[in-house]
């Protein structure tokens, strides 16, 4: 890991992802969860509130970012709520088959190196019935963001840890063969090449 992903990266991270806009987002998606619950990339922990913990059997937490896994756990401390906060890839879940009832996804799609190999493992892993809950930034609808996206990437890629402003989660989530349900789409208040939100549910 580079010094700009230990030390610099995580506190930006959680900067970015801690905007009152986006925690109105997740409070949309995130009390849906029932279960034993998978949160792909959870970060510092900032979904952690939204949980209905009368409908959650447990929150296991995956994330493969050192610093921003301790602050998830501190964050798991303060609630009445059992979590449990694990090192992986989203591509490699160490969770065992049709063990999962809901994923959570938040802000993550966007990093992952292979979305296709992810999304797999998200078969893998959730039960007969099970839904993935899921709210990302990315592909803009508008042609004049769009050109502005992909000219921004290439950078934006580096100084991000990967993240793409490009992606497009309902498709990534269709070419895998799930199921879509109550999409919903907008802008979120500031730069609009950063702030096109999708979300919604997808079952296998």
């Amino acid at each position: 890991m580079s010094l700009w992903e230990e030390h610099v990266l995580p506190p930006l991270t959680k900067w970015a992802c801690g905007q009152r806009s986006v925690d109105r987002q997740r409070a949309k998606l995130v009390p849906r969860a029932t279960g034993r619950v998978l949160e792909l990339g959870i970060g510092a922990g900032f979904n952690l509130p939204h949980y209905d913990a009368a409908k959650v059997d447990e929150v296991i937490g995956i994330d493969p970012s050192a610093p921003l896994r301790r602050d998830a756990e501190e964050a798991a401390a303060r609630l009445q709520l059992p979590v449990r906060v694990l090192e992986g890839m989203a591509e490699a879940l160490p969770v065992d088959a049709k063990s999962i009832d809901s994923v959570v996804i938040t802000y993550t799609l966007c990093t992952i190196p292979d979305v296709e190999g992810a999304l797999g493992e998200l078969r893998r892993v959730l039960r007969p019935g099970g839904a993935v809950y899921f709210c990302e930034h990315g592909l803009a609808p508008d042609r004049r963001v769009r050109v502005m996206q992909r000219l921004m990437e290439p950078a934006w890629k580096r100084a991000g840890g990967g993240c793409h402003l490009t992606r497009d989660a309902p498709g990534s989530f269709a070419r895998a063969g799930f199921e879509l349900a109550d999409l919903d789409s907008m802008y979120l208040p500031g730069f609009s090449p950063m702030t096109w939100n999708t979300w919604g549910v997808a079952r296998p």
